[in-house]
């Protein structure tokens, strides 16, 4: 579903204008798009919802696209059921949380060439270079400005890793 806003700029309220059936086609599949909303200057904002990824257990989406902006939200290492891929092996949940990235960006029109920043959360700064061989594999030559951020617990006591990014599609 995409919903349309009005947006009033003075009281900074946005209302509701319409709504609409709408599908974006990727290389992945059909994707929902949710929330479309007018942003000056950059173009719309839309809410992507990612076949294969698993569903949101909170108030969130997979991706934000906002003109040529894209925001992934954090990815772990779960395939489409919810369940942890690569046990207690740090650079096997990489490689997963990386695949689920891929689906993401893909999802919005972009790659991993696209991606500007990423954060990276772990339980363990000890598995940095772990992680590093996955995102070496994935990222190929291109470096994204990064923040890496140890943490004491994800949303499962199984997962390992998080990441997040924004890239920005090219023109």
């Amino acid at each position: 579903m995409i919903y349309s806003y009005a947006v009033d700029v003075e009281i900074g309220r946005a209302e509701l204008r319409s709504e609409v059936e709408s599908s974006l086609v990727s290389p992945s599949g059909r994707v929902e798009l949710r929330g479309e909303v007018p942003m000056d200057g950059i173009g719309r904002r839309e809410e992507i919802r990612v076949p294969g990824m698993p569903e949101p257990i909170s108030h969130f989406t997979n991706v934000v696209r906002a003109g040529r902006l894209v925001f992934v939200s954090g990815c772990v290492a779960s395939d489409a059921q919810g369940r942890t891929i690569g046990g207690n092996d740090a650079t096997a949940q990489a490689r997963q949380v990386h695949e689920n990235l891929k689906k993401c960006l893909a999802a919005a029109g972009a790659t991993f060439a696209d991606v500007c920043k990423v954060t990276v959360f772990l339980k363990n700064i000890a598995d940095r270079e772990k992680v590093n061989v996955a995102r070496k594999e994935y990222f190929g030559p291109h470096r994204p400005a990064s923040t890496l951020v140890e943490i004491s617990r994800l949303v499962r006591d199984d997962l390992l890793v998080e990441i997040e990014a924004i890239a920005v599609l090219p023109e």
